[in-house]
């Protein structure tokens, strides 16, 4: 028989077999063309710069494992932050500032939104919304502990993660300062630059955190991956195993104590955050919620079938741009 043949054959029905599931994270099918339009979103705020060859980034682990990562595609565009510090996302919004709030049958959330960091995302979100694209759409998968999930627009099969204002997916757009701590809000992946309309609301708090193994578990994990990259490095089925198991692929090794000291606080899924993945997977995080993160547990907490579909929609009605103001007597303009 011919073994080479036979490897690569399994590779195929590997790669298959992963495209055809479908989750909230990394693992996924190759990707998709990405929007051409520069004038969305084309440039960073001032004092924030994207990632460099010579920069530290999580991708380093891939090279001391003897693995090529530019040979495999996997060239991170990560945008390192250098006018904030790690947990600003928890800040209030400064005045004037763009916020939204999502309308649902069982209440409002309010989120402040991070144009500067997540252009291309925060843009796909408010259009879909002003156009009302996301009115009346439910949110179709909840794991209590874990996040509430929604925004499906659309029923293309080739768009599994919804359909784009832009049309057709969108890159990642990662941060080395936002985490998918509780209550960050995050694009749906389900492979590098895969985002369309669905997005997520972090839910796990500082006890759910603790109680799914916390740091010690991500770091037995990571440690783990790191033997299964070096035994794959050499195989036809290297690609498959970064794949399907892209999200152990959090390299814990650079994720600093102030980090660490955050997601422990706060709670959430840092197993997410794309900026600290060595195989460029992840979430875009482009929001946090700053009101209202007792319905997103209410809409976490709802009966659910075993696809942890809510037996009983919740809904999106709508959502709502506004200007944030500070002074809870004032009514919040709407965005222009």
């Amino acid at each position: 028989m011919n073994t080479k043949r036979f490897k690569k054959a399994g590779t195929v029905c590997l790669g298959v077999l992963i495209c055809i599931s479908s989750a909230i994270s990394f693992p996924g099918c190759e990707n998709k063309e990405t929007p051409k339009n520069s004038s969305v979103g084309s440039s960073a705020a001032e004092g924030q710069n994207k990632s460099t060859a010579d920069e530290p980034n999580a991708v380093g682990a891939l090279e001391q494992l003897g693995i090529d990562a530019e040979m495999m595609g996997i060239k991170p565009n990560i945008l390192r932050d250098t006018k904030n510090t790690v947990g600003f996302q928890l800040d209030m919004p400064n005045e004037g500032d763009t916020i939204a709030v999502i309308h649902t049958s069982l209440g409002d959330i309010t989120l402040r939104l991070f144009p500067d960091q997540a252009p291309k995302a925060v843009t796909n979100f408010l259009t879909l919304a002003s156009e009302g694209k996301y009115s009346n759409t439910a949110f179709h998968k909840v794991v209590d502990g874990k996040m509430i999930q929604g925004g499906h627009i659309g029923e293309d099969t080739n768009n599994p993660n919804g359909v784009s204002s832009y049309g057709v997916p969108f890159e990642d757009e990662f941060c080395d300062k936002l985490f998918n701590i509780r209550g960050s809000v995050a694009m749906v992946s389900s492979g590098a630059d895969t985002n369309g309309s669905q997005f997520i609301i972090n839910q796990a708090d500082a006890s759910s955190f603790k109680d799914n193994g916390g740091w010690v578990e991500l770091d037995s994990k990571w440690k783990e991956a790191q033997k299964q990259l070096s035994n794959y490095k050499d195989s036809d089925f290297l690609s498959a195993y970064i794949e399907q198991n892209s999200v152990n692929c959090y390299d814990t090794d650079i994720v600093s104590q102030e980090i660490r000291d955050l997601y422990s606080k706060s709670g959430g899924n840092p197993e997410f955050d794309g900026a600290y993945n060595a195989v460029d997977r992840g979430s875009t995080v482009f929001a946090q919620v700053i009101d209202g993160m007792n319905v997103v547990d209410k809409i976490a907490k709802v009966k659910t079938d075993k696809d942890k579909k809510p037996e009983k929609a919740v809904l999106i009605e709508s959502i709502e741009a506004k200007k944030y103001s500070a002074d809870k007597t004032k009514i919040s303009m709407p965005a222009e």
